[in-house]
């Protein structure tokens, strides 16, 4: 086993891997009511598990104005999202998307250490770094199933251990925390700032509208291809966030170009046929207990 996960961890890592391995206690992240949930649908945690990964975050990739070629043919400046291959921002989302990979792979080597089947209540977390740089970290519980189906590879999920055994109850298992992020950039041309001008009246501003709705619809793509990979029939969402900024214009002097990041984080899920043994459980009656009113 020493040869599948060793490699990907850093030297401090790996020794308190050999640790837990040769002890015999273990740790969680979970509270009183998680771990009786896992439980409860056949799992048992075996460790807490933590991917780390600092990165210099500088290039952001191509350095030109959004849509400036458009300006000089006398058209509406377009807006660039991310993902092409040539648009403002398109190194730096990759980097953040490679950074949060390798924390969350760490944390992914240490469950398979630890023998575990996939990591519940994955969080991923960006703070800066005190000497420069930011720290990507992905903490989490590793779990284990009581049967003798494995996994090829452990998953990894957002959802705590309540969630957890709902969705399990449900039909259905975590396939991987999947990513979407996308940058929009737009030039603000001159029937933008016409339409936000004092005698403008009370208007949409198509141009900001479509920035943000070409961000979200990115993320979202981006959001089910990772799901799509991880094998997932769907996504459990689990953060939504949108932040709205500017820039100078590199092209225009004195221009400015308006910025959308999207980011979205969620839980890619796959259902699983249930066996007849072991049936969803049924719902609940509930019943009043105030029994002395005569309005029943």
């Amino acid at each position: 086993m020493a040869q599948t996960w060793e490699g990907g961890l850093p030297e401090a890592a790996r020794a308190r891997m050999h640790e837990i391995q040769g002890s015999s206690t273990w740790g969680s992240a979970l509270s009183t009511q998680e771990f009786n949930a896992i439980k409860g649908v056949g799992f048992d945690p075996v460790g807490q598990v933590l991917g780390t990964a600092v990165y210099q975050i500088g290039y952001q990739g191509g350095y030109g104005c959004s849509g400036a070629w458009s300006g000089y043919l006398g058209q509406n400046m377009s807006t660039d999202v991310s993902s092409r291959a040539w648009a403002p921002f398109s190194a730096l989302v990759q980097a953040m998307y490679t950074a949060r990979q390798t924390a969350l792979s760490r944390a992914v080597a240490e469950c398979t250490a630890l023998g575990g089947d996939g990591i519940v209540g994955a969080s991923l977390k960006v703070r800066r770094f005190v000497t420069g740089g930011l720290e990507f970290t992905a903490l989490g519980t590793a779990v284990r199933a009581r049967g003798g189906v494995r996994p090829k590879r452990p998953f990894t999920s957002h959802v705590t251990g309540q969630e957890f055994a709902k969705l399990v109850h449900a039909g259905y298992v975590p396939t991987g925390l999947v990513l979407g992020i996308s940058i929009a950039s737009r030039h603000d041309d001159y029937r933008t700032r016409a339409a936000l001008s004092r005698w403008a009246g009370n208007q949409e501003v198509p141009g900001y509208t479509q920035l943000i709705n070409n961000a979200r619809h990115d993320a979202r793509n981006q959001l089910m291809k990772d799901a799509r990979q991880h094998g997932g029939d769907g996504v459990v969402v689990d953060e939504i966030d949108l932040r709205i900024g500017e820039r100078e214009c590199p092209a225009y002097q004195g221009g400015r170009d308006h910025i959308a990041e999207a980011f979205l984080l969620g839980t890619s899920v796959a259902r699983f046929e249930r066996s007849r043994r072991d049936p969803a459980p049924k719902a609940l009656t509930i019943m009043r207990l105030d029994y002395q009113k005569t309005d029943l």
